[in-house]
């Protein structure tokens, strides 16, 4: 019986890599972020840049988006002084 599947260590590592859109490697790389230092506006942009990923098709890119949009939105509204 011949098979076509990898046999032995080589089936274990992957061939194909699945490639990451830049909007998931941005959000990736925010959600592991503790603490910045930032002015307000450039914040704000970032919100304003990731918001569109908000309806992305992909539901992985749209929850990434949606964790670090709500970060940038909760920063900003933390930054806000009291009134």
């Amino acid at each position: 019986m011949t098979s076509t599947q990898p046999r032995g260590i080589g089936s274990l590592i992957p061939t194909t890599r699945t490639q990451a859109t830049p909007a998931e490697q941005a959000a990736a790389q925010l959600l592991h972020l503790r603490t910045a230092t930032v002015p307000v506006p450039v914040l704000a942009a970032a919100a304003a840049l990731i918001a569109p990923q908000l309806e992305d098709p992909d539901p992985a890119t749209r929850e990434a988006a949606g964790a670090v949009h709500a970060r940038l939105l909760a920063a900003i509204q933390d930054a806000a002084p009291d009134q």
